[in-house]
């Protein structure tokens, strides 16, 4: 059976429980902002600034590992 996008995006989202932290990232030119939030809604922690490098890819992958190991 086929599912229109926004029905397969539901389902999606449908799965998202409380184990899991969800992340946005405000992408810009040099500087991206990243916000981290529980499947509810709540922030967690402060957003993390990063830049589009290997060195800011490393610092956000840091900032979300950090995250999970102090909410889950």
């Amino acid at each position: 059976m086929k599912f229109k996008q926004h029905n397969a995006q539901n389902q999606r989202i449908e799965h998202i429980t409380s184990n899991h932290i969800v992340v946005g990232i405000d992408i810009a030119k040099e500087t991206q902002v990243a916000r981290a939030v529980t499947y509810r809604g709540i922030e967690l922690g402060r957003p993390c600034s990063f830049k589009n490098n290997d060195v800011g890819f490393k610092k956000i992958l840091t900032w979300i590992n950090s995250l999970q190991k102090q909410h889950n």
